[in-house]
C-alpha cells in the first residue's frame, strides 16, 4: 500500500511539473526498504488491527479478506491474523461470525433491530443486506429471525 500511495503521488507531481515518474522508481524503492527495515511498515500488525475494526463494525469474513486484500496484504497474512483472532477469543469461528452479524444488523437497523411493525415487511430485504455483506443464508436467516434485542445491553428482550 505504502509504494502504491507513493507512487500516485510521484506521477502526480511528476505530471505536474513535466518529468518522468519512471526516474522516481529507485527513491520509492528506496523509502519502502527503510520503512520495512524500521518497523514502519508491518503487515501483520496492520491486518490484526484492522481486523478487529472490521469485526466490531459487523464485517464478514469474506469482507475482511476483500477489504485487506484491496490494501494490498497478503492473503497468507489474513489468514494468520484470522486465526490469532479466533485463538485470542477462544471460540468458534461460527461464533465469530454471528457476533460480527449481529454487529451489523444493530449498525443497519436489520432484523431484531428494526421497529417491530416493520420486521415481516422486510425480511427479505433484510436477509439481502445481510447477504451482500458476505454472511451466509443460515447466519443472516438466524440473525433476521432473532428475538428482539436490548439495545442498551445487548442482551435479548
Amino acid at each position: 500500500m505504502l509504494r502504491r500511495t507513493l507512487a500516485r503521488r510521484v506521477e502526480k507531481r511528476a505530471r505536474a511539473r513535466e518529468e518522468d515518474p519512471a526516474a522516481f522508481a529507485e527513491l520509492i524503492d528506496a523509502t519502502v526498504t527503510r520503512a520495512l527495515s524500521a518497523g514502519l511498515v508491518d503487515d501483520a500488525r496492520f491486518a490484526r488491527a484492522r481486523l478487529a475494526t472490521l469485526r466490531r463494525r459487523g464485517t464478514s469474513t469474506r469482507g475482511v479478506s476483500a477489504k485487506l486484500a484491496a490494501k494490498g496484504v497478503p492473503h497468507a497474512v489474513v489468514e494468520a491474523a484470522m486465526e490469532a483472532e479466533q485463538a485470542e477469543a477462544q471460540a468458534d469461528p461460527r461464533a465469530i461470525e454471528a457476533e460480527a452479524a449481529l454487529a451489523y444488523a444493530r449498525r443497519r437497523r436489520l432484523g431484531p433491530f428494526r421497529r417491530p411493525d416493520l420486521r415481516a415487511a422486510h425480511r427479505d430485504r433484510d436477509l439481502a443486506a445481510l447477504a451482500r455483506a458476505g454472511f451466509a443464508y443460515a447466519l443472516a436467516r438466524d440473525t433476521v429471525d432473532a428475538e428482539p434485542l436490548d439495545e442498551g445491553s445487548g442482551e435479548a428482550g
